[in-house]
């Protein structure tokens, strides 16, 4: 029987997400444009008023504001609740999952770096390499504490350290969700002459594949595949858009599918 975690603990984790999804708006909105996330403080991206610490309280802020700047009356994008709720619910989830172990450590790190992967991909079509690629470094950090589950480990390396057979599982995740998908938008390419899955969307999934292993990684990766194409074809049917100039945020589908698993199902 699996040990019952207190509710203090995942609310406390939901408050510290709501915190983190401050910070996390942050990234989305500076790390596409090149500007430092530490540096200069919060500022309104319509006025460039430099936000006070009392109209920065996660969620409760934007409801006594009415959704608007302080300084120049604009709109505040509904992103910004939105982003600390999610988070907030999502770190609740894995400490509600996991506990307040390594594991769960883990499955917070994954969901914030998917949070901020998510937005990017869905407002500016980008992958930052400042996430994926730390991301995926941090992801085989991680593997040598917390094992990543599978079974090539312990085909390929039998008699190898539990950790050793983490991290083959970890590189094996990486490459069985990558290089197909990689040969796939290749071909495409050449075919097609026009780019249809981005190298973003091909380390994205190496940072999946890391910090899911091989089996919830290709779970996850069928997920968005369906997901994605649903969507796409609603879209461009109700919409009345070309299906040829569409460019489909699939990594933003990844992210979902890679962040919902592993809170759906113990890893």
């Amino acid at each position: 029987m699996e040990a019952e975690i207190p509710f203090l603990w995942p609310l406390l984790a939901g408050v510290f997400g709501l915190l983190i999804g401050s910070f996390l708006n942050v990234c989305i909105y500076r790390i596409p444009r090149d500007i430092s996330v530490v540096a200069p403080r919060s500022f309104c991206t319509e006025c460039g008023q430099k936000i006070a610490w009392y109209d920065n309280i996660p969620v409760l802020s934007f409801i006594l504001l009415g959704g608007r700047c302080r300084s120049c009356g604009k709109r505040i994008g509904a992103q910004y609740p939105v982003v600390e709720i999610a988070t907030a619910v999502l770190f609740a989830c894995a400490v509600a999952r996991y506990g307040t172990t390594l594991t769960g450590l883990k499955w917070i790190i994954f969901e914030a770096l998917l949070i901020v992967l998510f937005a990017t991909d869905l407002q500016e079509r980008i992958l930052p390499d400042e996430l994926t690629i730390a991301g995926s470094v941090a992801g085989l950090i991680l593997a040598s504490v917390v094992p990543v589950p599978g079974f090539i480990g312990q085909v390929l390396l039998p008699s190898a350290p539990l950790m050793a057979q983490s991290l083959m599982n970890a590189a094996a995740g990486a490459c069985v969700l990558s290089i197909p998908i990689a040969l796939i938008g290749f071909l495409y390419a050449k075919l097609r002459h026009r780019q249809g899955l981005g190298l973003g969307d091909v380390k994205l999934l190496v940072l999946a594949g890391i910090f899911l292993g091989v089996e919830k990684g290709v779970s996850a990766l069928l997920f968005a595949a369906v997901a994605g194409s649903v969507t796409g074809l609603l879209y461009i049917v109700i919409k009345r858009k070309n299906a040829a100039t569409y460019e489909l945020p699939f990594g933003s589908f990844i992210c979902a599918a890679a962040a919902l698993l592993p809170l759906l199902k113990r890893a």
